[in-house]
């Protein structure tokens, strides 16, 4: 006879709380791997961040809004990203007085060698077949609407 391991959940399954547990241990682990494959690159996690999100050139204000800090904080993170030639700042052709921020070849190398390191640093997505990654894609979809970050 077979012990199940999952913890008891409610007859309609697991209540907000116990969600929200999970989910707050899947970010823990997931920024975690993170901040050691960014510090892998000399990148601190909020660098390392910030690369990851401009597969897009992106207004600093933009970075700001994205990452949840001040727009003073994304001006020091641009200038060491700056400073290393992974990044650089263009006026926006939409209005000159907005910086756009986009990643130069180098931290186009750098986002690839990041996601390639995460994809070998989270063993437990790889584990998933291909009908549970895609459930679990639109899953987080609907929990978290790309629109609504």
């Amino acid at each position: 006879m077979t012990q199940s391991t999952a913890p008891p959940t409610e007859p309609d399954g697991p209540g907000t709380d116990l969600l929200m547990e999970r989910l707050a241990h899947a970010a823990a682990c997931y920024y975690r791997s993170f901040a050691v494959v960014a510090a892998n690159q000399g990148l601190t996690l909020m660098q390392g961040k910030m690369l990851s999100l401009l597969l897009q050139p992106r207004p600093m204000r933009a970075l700001a809004d994205l990452l949840g800090c001040d727009a003073s904080n994304i001006t020091g993170i641009v200038d060491r990203l700056e400073a290393r030639a992974l990044v650089r700042r263009e006026a926006s052709p939409a209005d000159r007085r907005v910086k756009n921020v986009l990643l130069t070849p180098d931290g186009e190398a750098a986002v690839r060698q990041i996601r390639a390191d995460m994809a070998t640093g989270l063993p437990g997505l790889a584990q998933l077949d291909a009908y549970e990654r895609r459930a679990l894609f639109d899953l987080l979809d609907r929990a978290f609407p790309p629109a609504a970050g």
